[in-house]
């Protein structure tokens, strides 16, 4: 009969003295950060030093009349360009993901037409369509015409830009909503349709909300792209910020200077854009995550025994 001296001793009794963990050092790091620091060092030193980049022209440009105008414009493309490509988008994405397989055809054709032909291509043709529908009409098909318009005079130049951006990224946008649509667990659908939802009222209250997560990064990122990409408008001679910058050094030839002018005004905008991304996203991605913070989770390695957590 043992005695109660030698039962082992309780999880209580062990020793719980800290792990010295000795982090790992990693040199190859520290050289390559200095190789990176040394090899900016140099570039931006490059840069401000050059007297041909001619710092004091882009100074005198920055706040131009005719850049600020084109700066308005680039912004208003942008902004007009992408609510139609978003509202196109998700109604491209719930047709392409209807079980009409019409509906899920138009949808399917209009996506690759869009996506198959360059923008440049669909800018010039907006301008152009004049020479092929001389006039455009709302009417009865092969019946009489209600009324008309002239094509050039309700096509000009900003509206041929506004068609050829927003109808080219509603392309691009229905495969990202349709991508997070998809991303939502189909059981979802099928309970709210147990519980008589309608298709529109679960997709707008349960699956959307959802699908935010996924469809808001590629989001922000097209609405970058699209910023940029509104310097296309060029080929049509719609007046903005490239064409303000071109329109001035085709006159002073000062060329470089010009364009850092639009370079600068770029990089402030879609540093701007940035910021208000990540800040959507963080609201979106609220209670998205259950999982221990990192040094939550090594702590309670490190400091844990018999499964126990610290907290």
């Amino acid at each position: 009969m043992s005695s109660s001296s030698d039962a082992p001793p309780s999880e209580a009794s062990v020793d719980t003295e800290p792990i010295k963990a000795v982090p790992v050092r990693h040199y190859g790091r520290w050289v390559a950060g200095v190789v990176i620091l040394f090899l900016a060092f140099i570039i931006v030193r490059s840069i401000i030093t050059n007297d041909n980049l001619q710092w004091p022209v882009v100074g005198d440009y920055l706040f131009n009349d005719r850049i600020l105008r084109g700066l308005q414009n680039t912004l208003i493309l942008t902004v007009i360009s992408m609510v139609v490509g978003i509202l196109g988008g998700v109604l491209l994405a719930v047709m392409r993901l209807s079980p009409n397989p019409l509906t899920k055809g138009a949808a399917g054709i209009y996506i690759w037409l869009f996506r198959g032909t360059p923008l440049i291509t669909q800018l010039v043709f907006w301008n152009f369509l004049a020479y092929a529908y001389p006039r455009l009409g709302l009417g009865i098909p092969f019946g009489p015409e209600f009324v008309s318009w002239d094509t050039n005079t309700l096509i000009n130049q900003f509206t041929a830009s506004l068609l050829g951006l927003g109808l080219n990224e509603a392309a691009y946008m229905a495969e990202i909503v349709r991508s997070g649509i998809q991303s939502i667990d189909s059981g979802q659908l099928e309970a709210a349709s147990a519980l008589g939802m309608k298709r529109t009222t679960t997709l707008r209250r349960i699956i959307l909300p959802q699908a935010m997560r996924v469809i808001v990064p590629p989001t922000g990122n097209e609405t970058i792209a699209m910023l940029k990409t509104t310097s296309l408008v060029v080929s049509i001679g719609y007046f903005e910020l490239m064409v303000a910058a071109q329109s001035i050094y085709a006159q002073n030839y000062k060329i470089i200077p010009l364009l850092l002018v639009a370079v600068v005004w770029y990089l402030f905008m879609t540093s701007i854009l940035t910021i208000i991304q990540i800040q959507i996203e963080k609201r979106f991605a609220r209670g998205s995550s259950r999982a221990v913070p990192v040094r939550a989770a090594w702590r309670n390695r490190l400091f844990s025994r018999g499964g126990g957590n610290v907290t």
